[in-house]
């Protein structure tokens, strides 16, 4: 056989050959191989989405965290002036029921001391008339007795 028929030969088998892969086995790699790039492409992307969320989702957690903080502040404020109020209230309670305590008292030692001279007044008329029944050595009636106890007691 001859070398160039051979060469020919093989020559024609390769074009058939590169022919046959780029029309029916090249198309479908190529395509495999730009849906595998989309999908890499795809993948980066969300990775980058999702560190992009994630760095959003440090501040929101960060200003949530703020912001609990000064709700947490405001509320101990809160409670605090609470607090200083209740005490004030109390305090406003105490003196106004030690005011009552007091003013109750001095009613009382005013009705006792009303009494005590109303007492000492009568004791003083019935030893005004004993005495001067003594001196006088007289009976006195009933009613110029009750009269003259009155009139006493007016004077006193």
């Amino acid at each position: 056989m001859n070398i160039n028929a051979t060469l020919i030969g093989q020559s024609i088998t390769f074009f058939v050959f590169v022919w046959f892969c780029m029309k029916y086995v090249w198309p479908p790699i190529m395509h495999a191989l730009n849906e595998r790039k989309k999908q890499i492409a795809d993948g980066l992307a969300a990775g980058e989405r999702g560190k992009h969320e994630l760095e959003l989702a440090s501040k929101h957690a960060a200003a949530n965290l703020q912001d609990a903080k000064q709700k947490a502040a405001e509320i101990i404020a809160q409670a605090e002036k609470r607090a200083v109020q209740l005490i004030e209230e109390a305090k406003n309670a105490a003196k106004i029921e030690g005011d009552r305590l007091i003013a109750s008292a001095q009613a009382s030692v005013a009705q006792e001391t009303v009494r005590a001279r109303e007492a000492l007044r009568s004791q003083v008329a019935e030893l005004a008339v004993a005495g001067a029944e003594k001196i006088l050595r007289r009976e006195i009636d009933a009613k110029a007795h009750a009269d003259l106890l009155n009139a006493i007691q007016d004077e006193l």
